[in-house]
């Protein structure tokens, strides 16, 4: 199906797990990618030789997100497409402090570094994408998609420490916001997913332990999965795909139904 051929997608910490997955099923549907990073150089050229395999035209960009210059970084490669159609902000971070408890387990830097990254890089890179975004409407007709990759923590709490959870309440919020601010042109919604099955777990992880953490999750879900990253890909490609251009400021959870109290886990 390559109902998105031509379009062009800007996707961030795409080099590997979910972004990985929403870059290479782009490509699969016909989308020209920018390919986004910070570090694993050998990792995202492994995401856009997959993406190139389709025929598709692959920007691959170092950018450290956390700062102005590399959220500028993605607009200036971007900008010799003329516009950009799709943008989904996927880079993030955390500190693992999962005992929420532990209120001495975070300081005012980790708070500041986790909202760099997972909320003023989001707002920055649309900012720094709004005329390329604008442009898209301008030449199609049809609003821009902006998706924002946000987590079951945003909505309950739970996840992978407190300022983790308060920063993607936070990208929930700027979603509402910016899809106000920016329509008609540009549409703005969210994905949260729960957990997702990637190599984080596998191969940070004691095998022992990590085969308990996807029983647990499998146990605790009502669906009784562990969800993978084209699992998530697949809910996510919905919100920058025609099926959704009468939605803006929505959140999704994709959490194979978590949030309805089988199971406080913590994720990402």
């Amino acid at each position: 199906m390559k109902d998105l051929d031509g379009r062009k997608a800007v996707i961030t910490g795409s080099s590997a797990g979910l972004g990985r997955s929403m870059a290479i099923k782009l490509a699969e549907r016909g989308a020209d990618v920018l390919v986004n990073y910070s570090s694993s150089a050998a990792a995202a050229e492994e995401v856009a030789a997959a993406c190139r395999e389709q025929g598709v035209d692959v920007k691959l960009v170092k950018a450290d997100l956390s700062t102005d210059e590399g959220c500028q970084a993605i607009a200036d490669a971007a900008a010799d497409w003329g516009r950009v159609d799709i943008l989904i902000n996927n880079a993030g971070t955390t500190k693992r402090v999962p005992n929420h408890a532990d209120l001495k387990g975070l300081t005012r830097e980790d708070f500041l570094w986790l909202y760099s990254v997972n909320v003023a890089a989001p707002f920055l890179v649309v900012q720094a994408c709004e005329d390329l975004l604008r442009a898209s409407h301008a030449e199609t007709g049809r609003p821009a998609a902006v998706l924002n990759t946000s987590s079951i923590a945003a909505v309950t709490g739970i996840g992978s420490s407190v300022a983790y959870a308060a920063s993607k309440g936070a990208l929930n919020t700027l979603t509402l916001s910016l899809a106000r601010a920016l329509a008609p042109a540009i549409r703005v919604n969210a994905i949260c997913p729960g957990y997702i099955d990637t190599r984080w777990f596998s191969e940070n992880m004691p095998e022992e332990k990590y085969l308990a953490l996807r029983a647990s999750v499998e146990a605790g879900t009502p669906l009784k999965v562990a969800s993978g990253p084209d699992d998530i890909a697949d809910s996510a490609l919905f919100f920058v795909s025609d099926a959704s251009r009468h939605v803006t400021g929505e959140t999704l959870l994709v959490d194979a139904g978590t949030h309805l109290g089988f199971a406080a886990l913590s994720m990402r």
